[in-house]
């Protein structure tokens, strides 16, 4: 007789069905495992053996063949260890076979029994509602795994004996309630920041579009210190947002406890991350910090120190809203629809543009476009604003704190959120609740340009060479202006701030 026990393999975010098989045959005695396993699979059979032992069930001296099926499907991860224990355990009696027949496990095995949290546990609940399955899982994940469903059937032993028992109606496990992580100390405040009104602007628009911004200033004025901030405008998660974002977490294994949170995630990667960290990669594929960076913003300060071919690595990414990363024998694809935020200095020694000040080793364009020449112009291309931020003097450090905070200004990005939302809902792109994202050919619609702007915005392009994106993307900020204003239509005053932005992009460019 073949004991069959669900689970999931993972292939990005999805969650794939895999029948666990089982048989006990006579011969010699062994242990095989079969179907394409990785390394991790195959050392659950000591795992699974040693827990067995340990919870008082002898393995019987008979032929012990498992089939991971489908076979030609790889399968990676240690989530297999209780599927397999489950099926051996419902194969020599210790449980009832029929038991698992409508149910989805994944868990790793302790050598003591205990059962261990794993990740994807989130994606594999929401595959398991979908086919009418409970889950079966960790009890360190079962309060992500309620995320999925308030009708899903959980169970989140702590360790075999437990679940064995449980099937054998001596012990009852509770359902595990979903965890919300708590607020913890509040996001830092734009309160604190003295003088750079006009970066305050800057990251305001940037915010309110979900737009791309690059901030170029000497050392100390201010750039991370802003970047810092920007979490603290951006509205919350919607549920669509929430879930999405939470299950890429939940692949990387980064949902500690299962607790979810509506704040936007902010990821913040040395300049020394490499290509695989910063898009995903290595041997098992996980996502990068694009991916983890999913509706939220990935800031990358000491722009021009990362590597050159990590950085161009962004670029699909930013125009498509997901990374494929390809193996030989699997492709997996990740979200990754994020808000760019860089921050660079002028110069490699960060003084070049100080009034006064000299470079040693060349004059200070020069220096200037050695260093910037670092970042690719089709990168720079992708940036909606790029602005200078200089050096913070002492008047501006010595007066009182502002007025305005972060709570005037998120109230002013939210509004602007909502009315660009409803526009993308009402011509069926609910998906779409930032002009940042919306199709080229979308874009020019909605924009809706008065004839002064039009003749501003045609004789713009020819005179800075805008490329088709550049002319689309200073469109989408535009757009964005006029939202913050609450207009309908885009004016001239809306364009010509936009193209005010899009100027130090062109010209970094030329210099470079």
């Amino acid at each position: 007789m073949v004991v069959r026990v669900a689970t999931m393999a993972f292939e990005g975010i999805e969650a794939r069905p895999i029948d666990v098989q089982v048989q006990l045959s006579g011969g010699a005695t062994g242990f095989i495992l079969v179907g394409l396993a990785d390394k991790a699979v195959g050392e659950s059979r000591e795992r699974v053996r040693a827990a067995l032992n340990a919870s008082g069930l002898a393995l019987p001296a008979k032929k012990i063949t498992i089939n991971l099926a489908p076979a030609d499907m790889p399968k990676e991860g240690s989530h297999y260890d209780l599927p397999i224990a489950l099926a051996v355990m419902a194969a020599i009696g210790a449980i009832p076979a029929d038991a698992l027949a409508n149910f989805t496990v994944l868990g790793e095995l302790a050598l003591d029994g205990a059962i261990s949290a794993v990740s994807g546990v989130l994606p594999a609940a929401v595959a398991a509602n979908a086919r009418g399955h409970g889950l079966i899982c960790p009890f360190d994940c079962g309060p992500e795994a309620a995320w999925a469903s308030a009708e899903l059937d959980i169970l989140a032993p702590r360790s075999l004996i437990q679940l064995a028992n449980h099937f054998r109606g001596t012990q009852v496990m509770a359902r595990p309630q979903p965890a919300i992580r708590s607020k913890g100390l509040a996001p830092p405040d734009l309160r604190d920041i003295k003088g750079q009104e006009s970066a305050k602007r800057a990251l305001e628009v940037a915010a309110a579009g979900g737009h791309n911004l690059l901030m170029s200033g000497p050392p100390g004025s201010g750039k991370s210190m802003l970047a810092a901030r920007l979490p603290s405008i951006l509205p919350p998660l919607d549920p669509r947002e929430l879930l999405e974002v939470s299950m890429v977490h939940s692949v990387a294994g980064a949902l500690a406890g299962g607790e979810l949170t509506d704040r936007r995630p902010f990821r913040a990667p040395h300049h020394s991350a490499s290509m695989a960290a910063l898009v995903g990669g290595g041997t098992t594929a996980r996502p990068g910090e694009v991916s983890l960076a999913h509706h939220g913003v990935l800031f990358l300060d000491e722009f021009p120190e990362f590597q050159a071919q990590a950085l161009d690595s962004l670029r699909q990414p930013i125009e498509t809203g997901e990374v494929a990363i390809a193996r030989a024998n699997h492709r997996v694809v990740y979200p990754a629809r994020f808000q760019l935020v860089a921050a660079m200095n002028p110069c490699r020694c960060g003084h070049a543009t100080d009034p006064g000040y000299a470079c040693k080793r060349m004059p200070n364009e020069r220096c200037m476009a050695a260093y910037q020449a670092k970042i690719s112009g089709p990168l720079l291309d992708r940036f909606d604003l790029v602005i200078d931020v200089p050096a913070v003097t002492a008047a501006d450090l010595i007066l009182p704190p502002p007025s305005e905070g972060s709570a005037e200004v998120a109230a002013r990005v939210a509004a602007a959120r909502a009315i660009q939302a409803k526009r993308y809902a009402d011509i069926g792109l609910p998906h779409i609740n930032a002009n940042a994202a919306a199709p080229a050919s979308v874009i020019e619609d909605v924009a809706k340009l008065d004839g002064p702007g039009t003749t501003l915005l045609r004789d713009a392009a020819e005179r800075m060479h805008l490329t088709a994106r550049g002319f689309h993307r200073v469109l989408k900020l535009a757009r964005t202006l006029a939202d913050l204003d609450g207009a309908e239509q885009v004016g001239r005053i809306h364009l010509a701030e936009a193209l005010s932005y899009r100027g130090q992009s062109v010209r970094q460019t030329q210099a470079a």
